[in-house]
């Protein structure tokens, strides 16, 4: 079986393209895909944990941890400890991280709905079925 023929290798080749298409356009915002992803990931009325918003984006905590401090240093986040819990720091973002979260969204709907335009109902069916089984998948070894 060639390289190009098996599942993984697709999956991979359209992440990348994927990622490619947003980190140009992220860039010429002055942010990564990381970024947005993170952006778009806090809850816009009470904040997110810090610990649980490593596990939203697929992040280990050292990579998690710069991209928070890249974001408090751009002030498009800010820490605060959490009024129940003081253990919990929730991440929030301020009124300019608002502006990029809301520049992430619109690039995101603009790939979905022009990506949706070119696929007929079916095949985008046929896609998420895909998805939900690989996502469920377990590899049985001998």
């Amino acid at each position: 079986m060639k390289p190009e023929e098996t599942i993984d290798f697709q999956i991979k080749w359209a992440w990348h393209k994927i990622s490619k298409i947003y980190n140009s356009l992220a860039f010429t915002r002055g942010m990564t895909l990381a970024m947005g992803h993170a952006l778009l990931n806090i809850d816009l009325k009470n904040g997110t944990p810090s610990t649980s918003l490593g596990p939203k984006m697929g992040m280990e905590p050292k990579s998690l941890s710069r991209l928070i401090n890249t974001l408090e240093e751009r002030q498009w986040i800010v820490r605060e400890k959490d009024k129940s819990d003081g253990r919990v720091t929730k991440i929030k973002l301020t009124e300019e991280g608002f502006k990029f979260r809301n520049y992430a969204k619109q690039t995101v709907v603009a790939f979905n709905t022009q990506l949706k335009e070119q696929l007929p109902d079916s095949k985008l069916q046929a896609f998420f079925e895909v998805m939900e089984a690989i996502k469920t998948f377990e590899l049985k070894t001998s």
